[in-house]
């Protein structure tokens, strides 16, 4: 088995050295990632690694006390650490992993925390069948006997874990910018992300608040505009147009603004604001673009997202698939 070895401290660029000693305040974070093959381990790791984190998968867990040994020992002893477990890992079974789990949590030295990673099934099945790959249990069955054994078998851990991240409709910079709110804070506090999405390809599980603008006059039915995205300043004046935009844009800012200091006072460490319309690409993009400005303008940093704005209106394909073959569609 290929295993990464341990980074020390002197061999990093100073951009590396200076994130992880941001993250090293008294203790030393320990992040166990773990979930469903296929959900994005490997990119949860490479994002927490290129956070200054010490990254290295399917580390066996009798090796774990090991590798906080043996980075102590090379000057890294309040370096974070992310280690990959999943059922491909030598000596892998779910009792053996919320033991140690425990083990560490019970250490005054560290923050030892449980990452999940869960997706949906056809989702994952979709990533097996177009990157060709087997599932680790279903090296002879269909891909999906897996997926449902796999899920069966992490059940109990999902539950314990202290962070589940669902990445159905995340893609590899969205997981990034959920884990860096999460794990990889250089100032501390509650980390802010403003995103804009569709209705029609479902809510944003990752969502704290979420806000629907689809009550406000849609860009969608001017021709002119249709082809345009909440970023346009022609699709932004239309919407504020609204009568009704300005009361409900105030009242959103009124509320996140009251409840960012009640949610710090908490403990919460990530807030995602959502605001969705129909489409995804002209509404949400604009109460979120101005939701975001006005929130930083108050001096607070954030993460400003559109899950859907690159997806393409399905009369805009039709069009484009009437014109590609020469036959008329009408409707």
């Amino acid at each position: 088995m290929r295993r990464k070895r341990p980074v020390t401290s002197r061999s990093l660029p100073a951009q590396i050295r200076r994130r992880r000693a941001s993250l090293s305040a008294t203790v030393r974070s320990v992040i166990l990632i773990t979930g469903l093959s296929g959900a994005g381990r490997l990119t949860a790791l490479r994002a927490l690694e290129d956070a200054g984190y010490v990254a290295i998968d399917n580390l066996p867990l009798a090796m774990v006390d090991r590798l906080l040994q043996v980075t102590g020992e090379s000057g890294d002893d309040t370096y974070p650490v992310a280690i990959g477990i999943d059922v491909r890992t030598r000596g892998f079974d779910v009792a053996r992993v919320l033991a140690r789990v425990r083990t560490l949590r019970d250490r005054d030295d560290l923050q030892t925390r449980l990452l999940f990673l869960d997706c949906d099934d056809d989702v994952l099945l979709r990533r097996f069948t177009e990157t060709r790959r087997s599932h680790p249990l279903a090296l002879d069955r269909p891909v999906l006997d897996g997926i449902i054994d796999e899920r069966r078998m992490l059940r109990t851990l999902r539950d314990h874990a202290d962070v589940t991240v669902d990445t159905s409709l995340l893609g590899p910079h969205d997981l990034r910018q959920v884990l860096l709110g999460h794990f990889g804070r250089e100032g501390g506090g509650l980390q802010l992300s403003v995103m804009s999405f569709s209705y029609r390809r479902g809510l944003p599980r990752e969502a704290d608040l979420v806000f629907d603008a689809r009550f406000l006059r849609n860009p969608y039915w001017d021709s002119a505009l249709r082809d345009l995205t909440g970023r346009d300043a022609a699709v932004r004046r239309y919407v504020a147009r609204d009568n009704a935009y300005k009361g409900f844009f105030e009242a959103i800012v009124a509320l996140v603004v009251s409840l960012l200091p009640r949610f710090e006072s908490e403990g919460k460490s990530y807030l995602t604001v959502a605001i969705g319309c129909t489409g995804g690409r002209h509404r949400s993009v604009v109460v979120a673009e101005q939701l975001a400005g006005r929130i930083r303008r108050l001096g607070r940093p954030l993460a400003l997202t559109h899950r859907d704005i690159d997806t393409v209106p399905a009369a805009r394909a039709v069009r484009s698939r009437s014109a590609a073959t020469g036959k008329r569609v009408n409707g």
